[in-house]
């Protein structure tokens, strides 16, 4: 019978790396909170929380070793949650 295992398709070093950047992302976050930056503070905060969520996609969600229609599943979906929020913040913005 055939084994069904399957090795990691990203070598555990690059694993580290990812978290390494995860937790300075991370930091980054708390480093930007405490620095006013007015009108820019929310999409600074959007920003690395979405390339945090991209890089877990990517590498610990295997999304990049994974075939089209996934990624395109995927993007569609982010596209309508951009959309959704983006209706949000142009309905509290013209208030």
């Amino acid at each position: 019978m055939a084994s069904h295992e399957q090795r990691h398709v990203a070598s555990y070093g690059q694993l580290a790396l990812i978290l390494l950047f995860l937790l300075l992302l991370t930091g980054a976050t708390v480093g930007i909170s405490y620095i006013h930056l007015g009108f820019f503070n929310v999409p600074a905060a959007l920003s690395i929380a979405t390339l945090k969520a991209t890089l877990v996609l990517l590498f610990f969600m295997h999304l990049r070793y994974e075939g089209r229609i996934i990624r395109y599943s995927f993007l569609g979906t982010a596209l309508v949650l951009a959309i959704m929020i983006g209706f949000t913040f142009w309905d509290v913005a013209f208030r």
